[in-house]
Order: structure tokens, then sequence, then C-alpha cells
């Protein structure tokens, strides 16, 4: 998986209009449903650990992996300036379809569409796998991802997102190639930074291919790897999922007598 190399740079800057607090805050009011006695996080496709860092602030212990180096050491880079115990925030570097431990967790998370990025049946199962083999007796696992039926009726469609901050200006492109066959949106992202200090341009472009998921499918997969759906919901709002909700979650629970 070559994406978020050259563009981890430039990663946070882009999403810094995001609400990471409110979303860490909607897993928390998750677990405290399902798991309430989950005192341990696996964060699966952790990015630069934006939502770790609030719930590890809520006193869980976090460990995230993530395929990028690039931006574990973004994550890494902001664990001095935060107040937590050493244990509390962790972030190794793995292949979620094929990462082993050796330890279990309260509950696995996977946010921002990790899961979507999962464009084979195979890397979906072994995805789940991960995140059953890591679960502690009565742990659950949360993640989100697009909504087909949503993307198919909102098809994906060019966006320019302009973001700056004191040091430069970032301006993305994003051009959306469906694929209706495969159920799969390549999107090509051309990302042009601009220093404000020294007007030195850097031009980036690749490309994030997303699969757009349905909940028969989400539940026979679920079920192959040994996990049970117990909630689906529109993300952030708890709603029945319906045509205009791109984002999607679901919280599965490992099945009794599964290893």
């Amino acid at each position: 998986m070559s994406v978020f190399v050259a563009y981890s740079k430039y990663y946070d800057l882009l999403y810094m209009d995001k609400d990471y607090q409110s979303e860490a805050d909607f897993v928390d009011s998750l677990i405290q449903e399902y798991a309430p006695d989950s005192k341990s996080i696996l964060d699966l496709g952790c990015g630069t650990g934006r939502h770790d860092v609030f719930l590890a602030q809520k006193g869980y212990s976090v460990t995230g992996v993530d395929f990028s180096e690039d931006m574990l050491a973004l994550a890494r880079s902001s664990l001095a300036s935060l107040e937590l115990q050493a244990s509390a925030l962790n972030f190794l570097q793995g292949d979620i379809r094929t990462i082993r431990l050796g330890q279990q967790f309260g509950s696995v998370i996977s946010l921002f569409h990790v899961m979507s990025y999962q464009t084979t049946n195979e890397d979906l199962k072994a995805a789940f796998m991960t995140a059953k083999g890591h679960l502690a007796p009565g742990g659950i696992f949360i993640f989100d991802f697009w909504y087909g039926p949503a993307v198919l009726t909102n098809r994906p469609v060019v966006r320019v997102k302009r973001m700056e901050d004191n040091e430069c200006k970032v301006i993305r492109i994003a051009e959306p190639v469906i694929h209706a066959n495969e159920n799969i949106v390549d999107v090509n992202y051309t990302v042009v930074m601009r220093n404000k200090n020294t007007d030195a341009v850097q031009d980036i472009q690749e490309t994030h291919s997303m699969r757009y998921l349905f909940l028969p499918e989400i539940k026979a997969l679920l079920a192959d790897a040994g996990l049970e759906l117990c909630e689906v919901g529109e993300w952030m709002t708890g709603n029945k999922p319906g045509f205009a909700s791109w984002s999607v979650y679901c919280v599965a629970r490992r099945t009794m007598g599964t290893l």
C-alpha cells in the first residue's frame, strides 16, 4: 500500500478542520455502551494518531498501528508535548491484515474509512481476523466505511480543498473515477503546497482506491471472521443509514467460542 507517502507531510494540515475530539467522544460512547469494562484500545490504521491522543486522555491505554512510517513519525512527534503516562499511548508499524501483537485489547477500532481501503474480500476478511484475534472476551470492534447506497446515490465528484497555516498553503484536488463492477472509487489526488517563506512549490500526486460496502456483505465477512454485528449507524449521529449516509459505522463483537 503506497498511499500516504509524500502526502503524509501535509495530512494534518489538510484535516485541521476535522473534529477528532468529537469523534473520539463518539467512539468512547459506543465503548461505554457495549464494552464498559474496556480499558485498552487497538487502533488499526491510526494515521497520525489524532483520535488516539484524545482516547488516551480519557484514560484508555491505546496502541496505534499503521503501515506508513511517515504517518507514524508524525504521530510519535506529538508524544513529547503530551502529559500522558508512557504506557498510555504507543505507535507501531505494521500491516493491519497480518500484524499479530500477541496480546488482547478491550476494544479494537479502525476509523476514517480504513476498512474501505481494503479493496478485496480477502483484504477485508484478513483485517477482520486481525481485529477478532486481538479482542479480549467481551471486547468489541468499531469501524467505519463508505456506505454503498449513499455512494451510488450521491456519486463522488471533483472536489477542491484549500488549507493553510503560518508556514505553508496547500491546495488539494480530488478527482474520482468510479468502477461500478468492482465497487471501487479511485480518488486521484493532486496536492500542491507552497512554502510561504521561500515560495517553493511541491506537487504531489497519489491515487487512493476506496471500496464502498453494503451491509449484507459486511455481515457475511464478519461472520466468516468470527464476529457478530451488534449495531450499525450513520457516523457521528447514530441514525439509521440511508441514501445520504456516506459514512457509516459498525460495532461488532467476537462470537463466543471462536479462536
